[in-house]
C-alpha cells in the first residue's frame, strides 16, 4: 500500500479540482489517500469581498487541514497551488516553512514529491511556480517525479508543461479542462508507480 498526501491551496476552486482528480486517481491506483488543504491566511474581509472566493471557502470548509503528520505518513506528496507572481501562494509557502523539524530529522528523505498549479493567464508563471516548489523538495532530500512528456496527454494544447499539471482559468472565465484533469491523473499514477518501485528497491537493498 502506498500512502499519498494531496496537499493544496485553492482560493476559487481550480486547484481544488486538480487536487480532487489527483485524489481519485490515487484511489483508483489502490493507494491510501489524504486530501488536505493548507490553512487560510487571508483575512475574512478579503475573502468576503470576492464572491467566488467566499463561495469556495464555504464549499470546502470540511476538507481537513494539512498537518506535518500528513507529510510524515506519506510516501507520495503532491502539492498544488495557484501562482502568485510566479511563486507559490503564501498559504502553501507558510506550510512548507513549518517543515524544518521533519527535515532536520531526515523524515522527508526519499518522499516522492510532485507539484501542480493553476494560473489566470497562459504565461502567468506556471513553470516558475512549479520549479519554486521543487526547490523545497531538493532541500528535503525528496525524489521529484514530474510528468514530463511521458504520456500523450502531456502534448495537449491546454497542458504542454513537463514540470507538473497546470490549468489556465483566465481569471475565472475558463474552466479546468478535461486534458488538465487527465494530466494530473497521469502525474499521480506515475508518482505512485515510482514510489512503489522505490520502496521495493530500498527494502531489497537493506534486506
Amino acid at each position: 500500500m502506498t500512502n499519498v498526501a494531496v496537499i493544496y491551496y485553492s482560493s476559487t476552486g481550480s486547484v481544488h479540482q486538480l487536487a480532487q482528480a489527483a485524489e481519485n486517481a490515487a484511489v483508483k491506483a489502490g493507494a491510501e489517500v489524504r486530501l488536505r488543504r493548507v490553512a487560510e491566511l487571508a483575512p475574512p474581509e478579503a475573502i468576503a469581498a470576492n464572491p467566488a472566493w467566499a463561495a469556495h471557502a464555504e464549499a470546502t470548509k470540511d476538507v481537513e487541514t494539512a498537518t506535518l503528520a500528513d507529510l510524515e505518513w506519506a510516501d507520495v506528496v503532491l502539492i498544488g497551488t495557484p501562482t502568485r507572481f510566479g511563486q507559490p501562494a503564501a498559504q502553501i509557502k507558510q506550510f512548507i516553512d513549518t517543515t524544518g523539524g521533519l527535515w532536520f530529522q531526515g523524515k522527508l528523505v526519499n518522499k516522492v514529491c510532485s507539484s501542480f498549479v493553476s494560473t489566470s493567464q497562459t504565461h502567468g508563471g506556471q513553470e516558475s511556480t512549479l520549479l519554486a516548489l521543487n526547490n523545497s523538495f531538493y532541500h528535503w532530500g525528496a525524489i521529484i517525479v514530474a510528468p514530463g512528456f511521458a504520456d500523450p496527454v502531456q502534448f495537449a494544447v491546454s497542458n504542454g508543461n513537463p514540470y507538473g499539471a497546470s490549468a489556465v482559468t483566465q481569471s475565472g472565465k475558463a474552466a479546468v479542462t478535461d486534458d488538465n484533469l487527465a494530466s494530473i491523473e497521469f502525474q499521480t499514477r506515475r508518482a505512485i508507480e515510482i514510489a512503489a518501485a522505490l520502496k521495493t528497491g530500498l527494502a531489497a537493498a537493506t534486506a
